[in-house]
């Protein structure tokens, strides 16, 4: 079970349509697909998605991390030591997706070894996980509709709507007319990625308080101390955190200061390992805990609801694990599918997914 290699190959997969919202855009599918193998011959694989304007790393940054300073490290290690892993990982500052990947691959390759599911050897507390679609940024016409066919295609029943627009009453048209299309028959949350101050936030809190609101998500920047913590005191949802908790110290910060009051875990920015600890640390102080998406592909998707899935907490609420339906193509010999608005985790050892090498030869960027 010795580490002998990790490989990372970039790839660029075209979006079906542009991913606006407050933080940024979003044109292809620009990731690395990671591979770590053994010397029993197992090779255990992820997906890094660079979020160059949330976490800094872009996907050549990702690669050359990878290939100048991790694989070296890693190499000779088994898939047993995970806690050196994450030690020698951690002398790099950042990069935390580059990490993410190499640790989410390492627990591939384990469960191919050992012949078990990563779900089962994370938790294995059910089988499937509910999931939730975002809505990026439109005219409200257009994004019901799309939240329509979303769910008479997928029978998909709640929508993560992203806000945080100037004025702020561009979101709230979207969000109302939503409401009023769908009815009571779906669950709607909204998530601003940081774009609104604490007051507007505040403002169009009020204005959408007859809206049934299921959370709210990074409304306002978490550097803005004292405006987040009179925020969240004035709200009577779950306020969560995402950008603003990347690590457990940052959830317990976040937490004490009353600057949130339910956590966003994103398997792309926490790996398993990472975001294990980060669910017990949840757990423990009774916050509420959703599964986050990176706008991930299907290796990435395959990843949070394995984790998801995993445990109680984190499969109460519908998963973000829709984004891959977004993108023109993917890299898996066979796509994940959602029925009945739920996706289901694979029986077969490690992530149960399958890299088809024809995709990967025609969509990798490094040839």
């Amino acid at each position: 079970m010795k580490i002998t290699r990790v490989e990372s190959i970039p790839f660029s997969i075209p979006y079906l349509k542009p991913l606006h919202f407050a933080s940024g855009e979003v044109h292809a599918a620009e990731h690395v697909l990671v591979r770590v193998h053994t010397d029993d011959g197992v090779i255990g694989v992820a997906e890094a998605p660079p979020r160059p304007y949330t976490y800094g790393e872009t996907q050549r940054g990702i690669v050359a991390v990878i290939e100048d300073v991790f694989a070296e490290q890693l190499h000779g290690l088994t898939l047993l030591e995970r806690e050196q892993v994450g030690a020698r990982l951690a002398r790099t500052v950042g990069n935390p997706t580059a990490k993410s990947a190499i640790d989410m691959a390492l627990w591939d390759a384990l469960g191919k070894t050992l012949g078990q599911p990563v779900s089962e050897l994370l938790g294995g507390y059910t089988d499937r996980m509910r999931v939730s679609h975002m809505l990026g940024f439109d005219d409200p016409a257009k994004m019901v509709a799309e939240a329509q066919k979303v769910r008479e295609r997928h029978g998909i029943s709640t929508f993560k709507v992203k806000v945080g627009r100037r004025p702020a009453e561009l979101d709230i048209a979207v969000v109302r007319a939503l409401r009023e299309h769908f009815g009571d028959s779906v669950e709607l949350y909204i998530d601003g990625n940081r774009g609104w101050t604490a007051a507007e936030s505040a403002r169009a809190m009020k204005e959408m308080a007859d809206l049934d609101l299921l959370f709210a998500e990074e409304l306002c920047p978490a550097d803005d101390v004292l405006g987040r913590r009179w925020l969240v005191g004035k709200l009577d949802i779950p306020f969560i955190a995402d950008e603003s908790v990347p690590t457990p110290a940052d959830v317990t910060r976040e937490i004490l200061a009353g600057s949130a009051t339910a956590i966003n875990i994103k398997t792309a920015r926490t790996g398993f390992t990472q975001s294990r600890r980060v669910h017990h640390l949840a757990e423990g102080l009774g916050l509420e805990m959703v599964m986050g998406n990176q706008i991930d592909g299907q290796i990435g998707t395959a990843c949070a609801l394995a984790f998801g899935a995993a445990f109680e907490a984190t499969s109460r609420y519908a998963g973000e694990l829709s984004n891959f339906l977004d993108m023109s193509d993917d890299l898996l010999a066979e796509p994940l599918q959602i029925r009945d608005g739920c996706l289901q985790t694979s029986s077969r050892a490690g992530l149960g997914i399958d890299i088809d090498p024809d995709k990967l030869d025609r969509y990798r960027t490094d040839k």
